[in-house]
């Protein structure tokens, strides 16, 4: 355990916020595209072009940037409704024991987060905190920091699930990279039986490892912090007036309506699967967050309470979508290509791609802002080394979500409601971590 926390030091030491993060790496996309472009001199005129280039993709992928914003924050407002918070509550008089608990929630956060990973995370983070709850209310011996890491758990899963940025963005029609890979269903990355049998081996074998986990490293005692953020949506007074129509369940579930029945005759009208992409996923949470908060003045306290999270989407994308504006029109996305092709082989490719997603992701601790950059370069390198590219993406989505167990940034909701600090749970998250490296590379050889 002293050696994660010195893992998780090392890292706070030489990262500074995500927004800088990106800021630097703008500001190496121009010197890179400086350095490996021989046919321009260094000039100010060259300079110019490339500041256009990075203005060029700065815009360009507002539409991506607004659709993982809604994926976010429809899915946490969805963890918040009554429904969500009634089930919390009965699952935690299941979690009478520490192995149990952390079995159950490990189980319960995976497969939720394998349907959104907004949804996932909070719901993950407020079960952890019930649990830790009813132990102190009972008297019950608990390790409040692994079952922290277990609510957790689902951010190493994730990108595999109904809300991974790129098996998603690449089954809309004309998305950025459209010209050279086609539209790719999800019938071929995210529903594939190399990705089904990760999901369930992922579904089995991390809530048990939990379990056995919570079992060898016993309880402690623990202070639970003065925390009313999982207590849900606070009540108000009685409406008046016109407020009566924000607090009408016939009004918002009427509404909600239109969301939800044009999404189910989709999927009974369709004969294939290539209509769910990040537009009906979003189209659907819309539906369902509306429906199940029954009014508009709690959806509405929801979203409020939820939006904050999706801030660093909003203000970093499109630095990513400028990096990617750089590479693309620079000719830098060649360059990366040819080294990429130099060191692999068709065999070995898929996992090289996982293991420099891994690494992109402590740098870059957005699926979605990873795809933006490293995208391009993984599919035009499993073209030219013929890897299918729906293989090479699911490679890259496997290691972006593996080091999220390494990456604190995406915890920070759950470190806000649990009161806990990131160091308690690095331990076992990277326990996670190396059960998630062992299966994902398995997959990516095996299949």
């Amino acid at each position: 355990m002293a050696f994660s926390v010195k893992i998780l030091d090392f890292l706070k030491n030489i990262l500074p916020s995500p927004f800088s993060i990106a800021i630097i790496l703008t500001v190496i996309s121009f010197l890179l595209a400086i350095l490996f472009d021989n046919s321009q001199a260094v000039s100010l005129s060259y300079a110019s072009k490339l500041i256009g280039f990075w203005e060029k993709g700065f815009w360009e992928l507002l539409a991506f940037s607004t659709q993982m914003m809604l994926i976010l924050v429809l899915g946490h407002a969805l963890a918040l409704t009554p429904l969500a918070s009634r089930f919390i509550n009965f699952i935690v008089s299941f979690c009478n024991t520490n192995a149990k608990a952390a079995g159950l929630v490990t189980a319960l956060t995976v497969m939720l987060s394998l349907f959104n990973w907004g949804l996932g995370l909070i719901f993950g983070a407020i079960l952890a905190r019930k649990v830790g709850e009813a132990a102190k209310n009972k008297g019950t011996d608990l390790n409040y920091p692994l079952i922290g890491a277990a609510g957790y758990s689902g951010l190493m899963v994730w990108h595999g699930g109904f809300s991974g940025s790129a098996p998603l963005k690449i089954a809309e029609e004309g998305h950025f990279l459209s010209t050279s890979i086609g539209q790719i269903p999800i019938s071929e990355t995210i529903l594939s039986p190399m990705n089904i049998s990760v999901a369930i081996a992922l579904i089995v074998i991390l809530p048990f490892a939990m379990y056995l986990m919570a079992k060898k490293a016993g309880t402690k005692d623990f202070v639970l912090p003065v925390n009313n953020v999982a207590d849900g949506l606070a009540v108000e007074k009685k409406p008046l007036g016109a407020e009566k129509l924000d607090a009408s369940k016939i009004f918002a579930r009427t509404f909600a309506l239109l969301f939800i029945i044009p999404s189910i005759i989709k999927i009974v009208k369709a004969d294939d699967l290539s209509f769910l992409n990040l537009n009906y996923i979003n189209f659907l949470l819309f539906g369902l967050a509306l429906f199940f908060h029954a009014t508009v003045k709690d959806f509405l306290t929801a979203v409020n309470k939820a939006i904050s999270g999706s801030a660093g989407i909003l203000i970093q994308f499109p630095l990513y979508a400028g990096i990617m504006g750089i590479m693309k029109y620079s000719g830098l996305t060649a360059v990366f290509t040819g080294y990429f092709i130099e060191l692999s082989s068709s065999f070995i490719f898929p996992v090289y791609t996982l293991i420099s997603a891994g690494i992109v992701n402590i740098f870059v601790p957005s699926g979605g802002g990873q795809w933006i950059v490293q995208g391009p370069i993984i599919v035009e390198a499993a073209k030219q080394l013929n890897v299918p590219v729906e293989k090479a993406v699911m490679a890259l989505a496997y290691g972006d979500q593996l080091t999220n167990m390494l990456q604190p940034f995406w915890a920070l909701p759950l470190l806000g409601i649990t009161g806990l600090k990131a160091k308690e749970l690095i331990p076992y998250t990277l326990f996670l971590m190396i059960i998630g490296f062992v299966l994902f590379v398995s997959a990516l050889l095996l299949f």
